[in-house]
């Protein structure tokens, strides 16, 4: 089930796909080799998403990494999902971000995800 008007119902510049989900560039990429990985069926949060399609996603992750580090060889990665928009959510259909991270992109990186909420990481 896709939903008109939402960006990413509508798959563009895949990197690879299945049955139920597709791997595509972030077309807002914070670092070379940005991807999201999304769904095909339009669901909103995921937490709301299927087993088979969390399974499909969680697999396309990884297929994703091995293109990704082909193709950039990063240092690392996060790897994040925005859940609500008091999370940060801004296109209300889920999608999984794999940010392939380099040596010194940031001066100190501790704290990873942690870093989210300022003053908050350890």
């Amino acid at each position: 089930m896709t939903n008109a008007g939402c960006p990413l119902c509508e798959p563009q510049d895949v990197l690879c796909e299945n049955a139920l989900a597709y791997a595509r560039p972030d077309d807002n990429a914070m670092s070379a080799g940005h991807t999201l990985v999304i769904p095909r069926r339009h669901v909103a949060g995921f937490f709301d998403m299927s087993d088979d399609e969390r399974i499909a996603v969680m697999d396309l992750l990884a297929t994703a990494r091995t293109i990704v580090e082909a193709r950039h060889h990063p240092d690392g990665y996060n790897i994040g999902v925005n859940v609500g928009r008091a999370a940060g959510q801004n296109r209300m259909h889920v999608h999984v971000h794999l940010i392939p991270r380099y040596s010194g992109d940031l001066p100190d990186p501790k704290g990873g995800v942690r870093r989210i909420l300022e003053g908050k990481s350890r």
